[in-house]
């Protein structure tokens, strides 16, 4: 994540990944607003560039290939990225309404989510099709339809609604795919069959004379038939209905027409046409609200109206940046006109296209090449990101609103109070947290429900109180995240021993800022700790809350456990095996992420992993007889485990072979890329007898990798160790591991011996 002295002053929110945005955020990449900061909402990580959409089903491109990495393109803009689905919007209170987090206040808005299927009007179609569009999804659809051809046996019949450009060329390039799957099988890929069924009168309709001549010919000599005005009315599930009373046996059908906006946009109040979707003026600004903006698919430009097609969304990606640029400088947004013809190069699966605009067409191999080397040229320039350097910049208040927040804004960062000068106001914290509901226990005598100078917290009879705290800053841009995340690490400590979580108090930095933004930065951060406190059954009795540069959270947390039941470092017993819960690899992977080197779906893996609580294993392991037990977290997987050799007086083995690994972990610790602690966690080298031999083994740097959030490492009795290992899975830890065992104290002053 990238941090700036720079007091926020207005939040331009994107919702959705589509061709528009991600050239909004190269735009303000390359020229950012000082006071202005991009949030971007979209539930997917990656997301698929259209015009490579064919060519990756028909095998000719990788996943990575033809999607635009998210997470990776915000974190070089400088840009909040949270993954999560808009399904509301609120433009009283000017917030977008999300299906997992707290709602997210808006400056400006734009809408860029592509569009979906209006499989709904169709009797059978939600059920039976696989709709193309929204195209976020349809990766995974499409594999599932490649895993059914395997274990399919028999001719298999493919239907596809829709003989547009879209659908004609989906359908070549498919059937070019499993084709050669089949040969590849040693099948008869005759045994395929595909059908193309359109209302229309038509191929291609949107398209000229020898462009429609040309694919007529192409799907007549590859087999695929055509029904054109065979309007589909209903799908059952192995045959297609037309209102002609025709009826079709078909495997699969796919859908690539009557799209429209999702249902959720009717109840926004904003001005939609008979397909739901929004209608916008030419400066691409919504017909009844200045503040939101919508581009792609998903916008209707009435003054111009244009077929849905990926180059509009592409081209109206720098209009729309210019606009959401002026506006949130207090400037007026500039007209755009699209233009009346394009070009359109559809390809027909085997490395050969057709190139069509206006009344021209050509077609050949090289009109392929011709395409390849545009699509690959523009997915460049948004997978190809070169590390920046970041100059910290004063106080720049163009984009303020009124003389009162310029005002805030510059005494944001200068002359800024220490001590208890230093808390962020009382206004501020009552507002954001008042807005909470930490849950509440009968052992909390005096807490948030009733606020004192402190909490007052019972410890019951035959319990003994545990102790811990941690704090740490900010590595991720998402507020709301960060908090659930650095709640969930805080209380590791607590289940690690075995006890249960009673009570937290919160010590919070936030970065200086005007008020609105600051009590937002508090709320979404603290709604994410709240709801990992009160999962766990702890209560959040009080905390503080001071500025800083840096957003940063931690939690004294105090647990209660039976003192006969601890499960201490110091337990380790030879014979024992040793069990760790969850996958390693944070470290290295977000030292990676801020250069841009990490993959988007690594880090989504890391942070879903820092998402598990560790409180179920803790009750699983210790009802396997496990004695010892510690969380794995900043000392890395090697420092936690001779903190507990040393007080058990034992030695262990580690395989380095069994260690679970995040996604990516290897990759990013072979390029070199390691955490800042490291180097540190790298002197206790010394505690391992082989190290000569082992340390260019790959997973060697990762043990000294520091973890955040990480599982528990735990030593349970050898005859039960695998009745362990199934009862975690069980639980959902489906990464949990046997990595090593532990032995009696040898000789050597070294503790641990690696095994490849």
């Amino acid at each position: 994540m990238q941090s700036s002295t720079q007091p926020i002053l207005r939040d331009i929110v994107l919702v959705g990944g589509g061709h528009s945005h991600v050239g909004v955020l190269k735009q303000f990449a390359m020229n950012p607003v000082s006071g202005v900061r991009l949030t971007l909402i979209c539930r997917d990580t990656h997301t698929p560039y259209s015009g490579m959409l064919p060519g990756y089903l028909a095998g000719h491109y990788t996943y990575d290939e033809v999607h635009i990495d998210l997470s990776r393109l915000a974190e070089y803009c400088g840009a909040r990225f949270y993954r999560d689905e808009a399904i509301g919007i609120d433009r009283n209170r000017q917030t977008v309404r999300c299906r997992n987090r707290p709602d997210v206040p808006y400056d400006h808005l734009s809408i860029n989510i592509g569009s979906a299927p209006q499989v709904q009007s169709v009797e059978g179609a939600e059920r039976h099709a696989i709709p193309v569009k929204p195209i976020h999804g349809f990766n995974q659809r499409w594999l599932d339809l490649l895993n059914r051809l395997e274990t399919h046996d028999g001719p298999m019949v493919v239907a596809t609604v829709g003989a547009g450009a879209g659908g004609v060329e989906l359908t070549l390039a498919m059937q070019h795919r499993l084709e050669n799957e089949l040969r590849q099988r040693g099948r008869d890929p005759r045994q395929l069959q595909f059908h193309l069924f359109d209302a229309s009168d038509t191929l291609l309709p949107t398209h000229n004379r020898r462009v429609r001549e040309t694919f007529e010919r192409i799907l007549n000599e590859r087999g695929v038939i055509i029904h054109l005005s065979a309007s589909v009315d209903r799908v059952s599930g192995s045959q297609i209905h037309t209102d002609s009373g025709g009826s079709f046996a078909v495997d699969e059908v796919l859908w690539v027409t009557r799209a429209g906006g999702p249902e959720w946009l009717r109840n926004t109040g904003l001005a939609l046409d008979d397909d739901g979707f929004i209608l916008t003026r030419d400066t691409l600004q919504t017909e009844n609200d200045d503040r939101i903006f919508a581009a792609g698919d998903i916008a209707t430009v009435v003054p111009y109206p244009r077929e849905k097609a990926g180059v509009f969304a592409v081209r109206q990606g720098r209009p729309l940046a210019r606009n959401l640029r002026r506006v949130a400088t207090n400037q007026p947004p500039e007209a755009y006109r699209p233009q009346s013809t394009w070009l359109a190069l559809i390809s027909t699966g085997d490395q050969y296209a057709v190139a069509s605009r206006g009344d021209w067409s050509v077609r050949g191999r090289w009109v392929w090449r011709w395409k390849d080397w545009i699509d690959r040229r523009f997915m460049s320039t948004f997978n190809e990101l070169p590390e920046m350097e970041t100059a910290a910049s004063k106080p720049d208040t163009a984009a303020a609103q009124s003389p009162e927040e310029a005002s805030q804004a510059i005494s944001a960062v200068a002359m800024r109070c220490g001590g208890c000068g230093a808390k962020v106001g009382s206004t501020v914290i009552s507002r954001a947290l008042g807005q909470l509901a930490p849950v509440e226990r009968k052992d909390v005598l005096v807490g948030l429900h009733s606020p004192d100078d402190a909490a007052v917290v019972q410890v019951p009879p035959g319990k003994a109180s545990v102790q811990t705290i941690d704090f740490f800053r900010a590595f991720i841009d998402d507020p709301y995240l960060f908090g659930r995340i650095a709640a969930n690490h805080s209380l590791g400590d607590i289940f690690a021993m075995g006890a249960e979580a009673q009570t937290a108090t919160a010590v919070a930095t936030v970065p200086y800022g005007i008020e609105s933004k600051v009590e937002d930065v508090v709320y979404q951060m603290m709604s994410g700790a709240v709801s990992m406190l009160n999962a766990a059954n702890c209560a959040l009795v009080g905390g503080h809350t001071g500025e800083g540069q840096e957003l940063a959270l931690g939690f004294a947390v105090n647990g209660l456990i039976d003192p006969d039941a601890i499960m201490s470092k110091g337990g380790l017993r030879p014979g024992d095996v040793l069990i760790l819960t969850k996958p390693i690899g944070t470290g290295t992977l977000f030292a990676a992420h801020p250069r841009f080197k990490a993959r988007g779906r690594w880090i989504d893996e890391a942070l879903e992993q820092m998402l598990v609580s560790n409180q179920r294993a803790a009750e699983c392991i210790h009802q396997h007889g496990a004695r010892a037990c510690t969380d794995v977290t900043g000392f890395g997987l090697l420092g936690h485990l001779v903190e507990m050799t040393r007080p058990s007086g034992v030695d262990a083995e580690l395989d380095l072979s069994a260690l679970p690994l995040l996604s990516g972990a290897e990759e990013t610790a072979a390029r070199g890329i390691l955490s800042s602690l490291q180097p540190a966690n790298v002197r206790l080298r010394r505690a391992i007898g082989n190290q000569l031999e082992m340390v260019n083994h790959p997973r060697y740097p990762l043990i000294f990798d520091p973890q955040t959030a990480g599982g528990l490492l735990a030593g349970v009795p050898g005859d039960r160790a695998d009745e362990c290992v199934e009862a975690l899975k069980a639980l959902g830890y489906g990464r949990t591991a046997i990595i090593g065992r532990v032995t009696a104290q040898g000789e050597a002053l070294e503790p641990i011996r690696l095994n490849a």
